[in-house]
C-alpha cells in the first residue's frame, strides 16, 4: 500500500579499457564475484556477486563481455 515499485538500480558506465574481467570462486564455499582486474596493478574490483548462470549472463551482456574474454581465478 505504501510502498513503492523498486526501480532497477543502473550501474555507473564502467571504464574498462586495462582491465580484464574475471570471475572470482572460492574453493570451499564456491561463492562467485564478478568484476575486472587491473592489468598493470593486478587489483581486483567487486562488481556482482554471481549466483546462478542468469546472473552471469546479466553481467556479461550489461559490461558487453564475450565468454572468451572471461577468465576464472580460483
Amino acid at each position: 500500500m505504501f510502498f513503492k515499485k523498486g526501480k532497477k538500480k543502473e550501474l555507473a558506465a564502467y571504464d574498462k579499457t586495462g582491465k580484464i574481467p574475471v570471475i572470482r570462486a572460492s574453493i570451499c564455499t564456491g561463492e562467485k564475484v564478478a568484476g575486472f582486474r587491473d592489468e598493470t596493478t593486478g587489483k581486483f574490483e567487486e562488481l556482482m556477486l554471481i549466483r546462478d548462470d542468469g546472473d552471469l549472463r546479466k553481467f556479461m551482456l550489461q559490461y558487453q563481455i564475450g565468454e572468451r574474454e572471461l577468465k576464472k581465478e580460483w
